[in-house]
């Protein structure tokens, strides 16, 4: 059995009625289904062979008493994922031939994290990153809001939805960036953290917009150099500690840079700082 996905442009076949099983079952995953034709990018497969070694472990964290550890083995990278009770789950891509194997506990948490990992490792090369945002399309244009966890993200868009005519969410966690022909644009995706907002959809991104809480409402426009500084973070924090990962997403980011603006808003949680970031946004792309 396989199943094709198209998730930002880029086809990704699941092979192997265990694995397609599983990630059909998924929350996210329906809209961005395919018949299986033509070429996929990477292959998803179900993996009878002895997990590899590690070569050198990249990063390491835990979350939710989840231990996971990124990193290098001699054909290309390997991910596994300790939860506190059951067994591992292991996930290791062949880079020369762009198969991903996975194996151990199919905890749909754990499977959906390792999809994602996947993903972002088999498409990095292709100007492509999985970047941690809430998402806004306004005027058929796409505006993303970054920063830290608890910082406000999905509050600013709430509030952009709630005053700001036609105003809609794509995305609350980790939508798609993709540079095509030097222009950056938005894509939808299977994962969207505690929000279920799954669109298959794409629009050309018109301005990012890193938040901070404050007792006031205000926006300035970053410097290019600044402008990375707001975007990096939430680039994948596993991809930052390989060099060649870590090229390519400097890679992706400068081209959205050459293109976009970024801008830091200090605010409130209020109507008054949504209409601020809006008319800045739109004001300054309709001159």
């Amino acid at each position: 059995m396989e199943q094709d996905y198209l998730i930002a442009g880029h086809r990704i076949r699941v092979e192997g009625d265990r694995l397609v099983a599983a990630i059909g079952a998924l929350t996210g995953f329906t809209p961005f289904k395919m018949e299986a034709d033509g070429e996929p990018l990477c292959r998803f497969i179900v993996s009878a062979t002895e997990t590899p070694a590690f070569k050198e472990i990249l990063y390491t964290n835990e979350i939710d008493g989840i231990v996971s550890h990124f990193g290098y083995y001699n054909g290309g990278f390997l991910f596994v994922m300790a939860p506190p009770e059951g067994e591992m789950f292991e996930l290791w891509l062949d880079k020369s031939k762009q198969v991903a194997s996975f194996k151990g506990n199919y905890n749909l948490r754990l499977l959906r994290f390792a999809c994602w990992i996947a993903y972002g490792v088999a498409t990095a090369p292709f100007k492509t990153i999985a970047i941690h945002t809430s998402t806004i399309v306004c005027q058929s244009k796409a505006i993303l809001f970054l920063g830290e966890s608890g910082t406000g993200k999905s509050t600013h868009t709430r509030l952009w939805r709630k005053n700001i005519q036609g105003a809609v969410l794509l995305n609350d966690d980790s939508p798609i960036l993709r540079i095509i022909d030097g222009e950056p644009w938005i894509y939808g995706s299977p994962w969207s953290g505690k929000t279920p907002c799954y669109k298959n959809e794409s629009y050309p991104l018109a301005a990012c917009v890193r938040l901070s809480q404050a007792p006031y409402n205000q926006i300035k426009r970053l410097s290019v150099t600044q402008g990375y500084g707001a975007l990096h973070p939430s680039c994948p924090p596993d991809f930052a500690y390989s060099d060649e990962l870590y090229d390519y997403i400097s890679d992706t980011l400068s081209s959205l840079l050459s293109a976009v603006p970024v801008y830091h808003l200090a605010c409130l949680p209020d109507a008054d700082a949504a209409h601020l970031s809006h008319d800045t946004i739109f004001g300054i792309c309709g001159k």
